[in-house]
Order: structure tokens, then sequence, then C-alpha cells
């Protein structure tokens, strides 16, 4: 840990402003706050939030011009273009994700539970799916979130304090979908995407490290966790209904996210062998 590290506030304050300025439109369309008709609402809505999914890449771009001055940023995108993770960075993600999602989807139809049904028109199109994820899915925060803000912080705090706050903040900067119609978050718990967040945030710091550090690892983990969602859905769309299967997915990311941290005590206490964006090593 490296008290001399400052906490990245330009990325943060550039990552919400971007995000939140997108999305505040459809929170008050949503809300029958502006006149909005449910048409253009609903067209609207995906892209819009898809978009805004980008401002962790812009808080990342505007923190390092802030620091480094012109010519930073394309060295850090082009880090992005090194796939070299290693069998284990590709493989055991699968294995996580996809373990973790069919329990959760699975487990409560041994009680009683209605089975909630594939998404996806055909599981042929699940790689198509998952290439969307990584890139425009969701994935794309990570060009932000594992990609800068992560090694800067592991480097401030450690791992265990960085991920709790990495988790919180990742959680917080979502607060404006429970208010935008018909997004997933509209019908989570927002207490328990906190929970889900924290342990994804432990998940994805370990995977970045088995992948050699290598930053696309976060948009390959984000994207695959998501991928699996429509395959094995682990909540229901529907409002006013109990939703076991989302807390099972909640409490298995949380408790593999902590069990992999606990295994990592010794390296909380040693560099990780990442450089984090300002040239430190973390």
């Amino acid at each position: 840990m490296n008290k001399n590290v400052k906490f990245p506030v330009h990325f943060f304050l550039v990552t919400f402003m971007f995000s939140w300025v997108l999305w505040t439109p459809l929170v008050l369309g949503s809300l029958n706050i502006i006149p909005v008709s449910e048409k253009l609402l609903s067209a609207a809505r995906f892209p819009v939030i898809m978009l805004g999914a980008f401002g962790p890449l812009a808080g990342a771009l505007y923190d390092l011009r802030h620091h480094e001055g012109k010519g930073r940023g394309r060295k850090y995108l082009q880090s992005f273009l090194d796939f070299r993770s290693g069998w284990k960075g590709y493989l055991i993600p699968i294995l996580i994700f996809s373990g973790s999602t069919f329990v959760a989807w699975f487990i409560p139809e041994l009680f009683g539970e209605k089975r909630l049904p594939m998404l996806l028109p055909s599981i042929w199109v699940f790689i198509p799916c998952l290439l969307f994820m990584i890139f425009l899915g969701g994935g794309q925060e990570e060009f932000g979130w594992r990609g800068y803000a992560l090694p800067l912080l592991e480097n401030r705090y450690g791992i265990w304090s960085a991920n709790i706050i990495l988790g919180g903040i990742w959680a917080l900067w979502h607060i404006p979908t429970w208010f935008i119609t018909g997004t997933t978050q509209s019908h989570m718990n927002f207490g328990g995407f906190v929970l889900l967040m924290t342990g994804y945030s432990f998940i994805f710091s370990w995977i970045r490290k088995i992948s050699g550090n290598r930053p696309f690892s976060g948009l390959y983990a984000h994207g695959l966790a998501n991928a699996f969602i429509p395959v094995m859905p682990t909540f229901n769309m529907q409002d006013g209904v109990t939703q076991p299967r989302y807390w099972i997915w909640v409490t298995l990311t949380l408790m593999i996210g902590v069990v992999i941290t606990a295994l990592r005590k010794k390296e909380s206490l040693e560099p990780t062998g990442q450089t984090d964006w300002h040239g430190r090593t973390v």
C-alpha cells in the first residue's frame, strides 16, 4: 500500500457526470417529470444507457490527460488490445460465472419455483451475445473500473479496501437506472446490488491478476458474467414477485469473491506486480 497515491477524484467525478447527464432525461421521462412518449422513451432507453456506460472510459481519459498530458490516453487504449491472458484468464472465468449462474437459476426449482426460460432465441447466439456484452453490454465500463481505477485504488488501499470501495462506488453509479422504466436494475433490490457489485469487484480483480494484469481481462470478465444471465436468468423481470434466484446469485457471487480474496491475503501485503497508469508498481 502506498499512501502517497492520491484518490482518483477527477476520474470518479467525470465518470458520474458523463453517465448521469446522459441518463437524466430517461429518468425524468420515466417519472413523467418531462413529457416524453412511451414509444420514444422505449426507443431511446437502450442506446442512451449503453452510451452512458462509457462514462468510466471518459473519466479515465480525462484523468490521464489531467495528470500526464496529451498522448497518454492513446497508450492506455492500446493496452486493451493485448489479449494474451493465458488459458486461466479465459477458462476460469467461464467456470466461475457459468457455475454460479446455473446454481442461482436452478436451485429454486428444487423448492417449487417455476423455471425461468432462456431469454436468447437459441443457445447458438451465445457467442454473438458474449461479444456484444464485452464491448457494449456492460463490458465497456471496465475501460475505467478495472482498467484504470482498480490499480490506483489497490496501490493506495490494498486489495480488500480497494475492492470494497470500488464495488460500492460502482453500485452507486448505477442509481439512475433504478428510475428508468424497463431496466434490469428496476427489478432488483439495491442493497443486494451493492453486495453483488462488491463480490464482482473482488472476482474481477483476481481475474485480472491471473490474466497477467491485462486490462482487457476486465471487459472479458464483465461481459462473460452478463452473457450468462439471458441463458440462465437469475431474476424475474416482473414487479411484486419474490426473487429467490437473485438472492442466491448475490450470495454466491459475494461468497466466491470473499473466499478468493481471503486466499490472496498474503498477496495483499505485497506488490501485485501491476503498474498503475501513473507509472507506479502496485
